[in-house]
């Protein structure tokens, strides 16, 4: 059995690069003709197509933020002008913003590579705990695990003890979630009476979504005889890199170019220094160029013992700017001053904490009065606003929250 989803995963750098600029070439040939927002970023810039070739040509092109693309698309629904809207696309997914993303899906591989990494086959039966509903999420891993052979289980957001219950009947091998959800099925489970390494099959997990913390890789791993992987991606671009066996870094995907650049300038750094992960993903029907994560990473030039090829990165370090990822979704300003425009005259704030390997959300608003009502009406809205919940609200007495403070308070601690 081969150790590699296919031989793009072992050809020569040169060869990937090579084949980088000619799609690369194609996709902003492509963009300037049929999205009218790429044909007045390049006129604006007085360049041709023929001047971005390459990947350092992707350097004349501006950075284009999560905010900046929400921005585009409230003007213009529903992609911004990014594609033309008579496109044929096979799904249309949304995710908070709202941000609008065609998908083809005729040989498209987005995510086979990195659960085939992981050691997933056809005599798998995975459990895919992500949401099927809207976002990307759950339909563009369950095809990533179809397209290296495994079954798959799509339990989506149900409880831990249904979750349990899937694992105990249908024989489940396999896991697709974050840390944290596999976490809190495993204690169901140990609450319910199962010994998890004897009574489940459960053998490997992949994670995407929210860090791994090590001292939790270390349980599944020591604990459970889970073996775990991370996989890294944003919802605007689909799969980025994956760990394969060595897990000494995430090998950046066959799909996407990725430049690793300074925040202030959009200019690549020193290979191997940190910078903002910049990713664009070769396509034909949405022409997002150069699209900042706003995490920082740095890569990793040298040869991996796997036999892979591609560069890694070496894991994500940091955030750049204010927004915030929470239990896999990204809380942005735009969502929060949204929100505060729904509550004029009422200052509040959020504290996102980390507990038992979940993120928790705690809202402080100032009110005179504890007024319930209010209470009950934020957590709708911030629901409705940001597709997650709240998990607490507190009262505070009026200058509680001074407004020279943040509306996002990020406490949790990754170590």
């Amino acid at each position: 059995m081969s150790e590699y989803f296919d031989d793009k995963e072992i050809r020569s750098k040169e060869e990937r690069k090579n084949e980088y600029h000619l799609r690369l070439s194609e996709m902003v040939r492509l963009g300037y003709k049929n999205s009218r927002r790429v044909k007045e970023s390049f006129d604006e810039l007085n360049l041709a197509p023929s001047d971005v070739r390459t990947v350092s040509d992707l350097e004349k092109l501006p950075i284009i933020s999560r905010e900046k693309l929400i921005e585009w698309e409230l003007k213009e629904p529903p992609y911004g002008g990014l594609s033309d809207t008579e496109v044929k696309a096979d799904r249309i997914f949304t995710s908070p913003g709202p941000v609008y993303e065609p998908h083809l899906t005729e040989n498209d591989q987005l995510w086979a590579r990195g659960y085939y990494a992981a050691g997933f086959r056809e005599s798998d039966i995975v459990l895919n705990t992500f949401s099927y509903h809207m976002v990307a999420a759950g339909l563009t891993f369950h095809e990533g695990l179809r397209a290296v052979g495994a079954t798959v289980v799509p339990s989506g957001t149900s409880t831990t003890e249904n979750q349990v219950q899937l694992m105990d009947h249908l024989g489940v091998t396999g896991y697709a979630g974050t840390p944290s959800f596999l976490k809190a099925i495993i204690n169901k489970a140990e609450e319910g009476g199962y010994d998890v390494k004897r009574d489940l099959k459960l053998k490997r997990a992949s994670f995407v979504a929210e860090p791994l913390e090590k001292s939790l890789r270390d349980i599944f791993e020591s604990e459970y005889q889970i073996d775990t992987y991370q996989m890294y991606g944003a919802t605007e671009v689909g799969d980025i890199a994956y760990e394969c066996k060595e897990k000494t870094g995430w090998h950046i995907c066959e799909d996407v170019i990725v430049e690793i650049v300074d925040p202030a300038t959009g200019m690549s750094v020193t290979p191997g220094n940190l910078g903002e992960v910049v990713v664009t993903r070769l396509n034909e029907i949405f022409f997002l160029f150069r699209f900042g994560t706003g995490d920082l990473s740095r890569v990793i030039e040298s040869d991996c013992p796997c036999g892979r090829t591609s560069y890694r990165l070496d894991g994500i370090a940091d955030r750049v700017g204010d927004a915030v990822k929470v239990r896999g979704m990204f809380i942005a300003p735009s969502q929060l001053k949204k929100i505060k425009e729904c509550f004029k005259d009422i200052p509040y704030q959020l504290v996102i904490t980390r507990e038992s390997h979940k993120d928790y959300v705690t809202a402080i608003i100032e009110s005179k009065v504890d007024n319930q009502d209010l209470v009950e009406r934020f957590k709708d809205t911030f629901k409705d606003v940001c597709e997650i919940r709240v998990d607490k609200c507190e009262i505070a007495g009026p200058g509680s929250i001074p407004e020279k403070d943040k509306l996002i308070v990020d406490k949790r601690d990754w170590k």
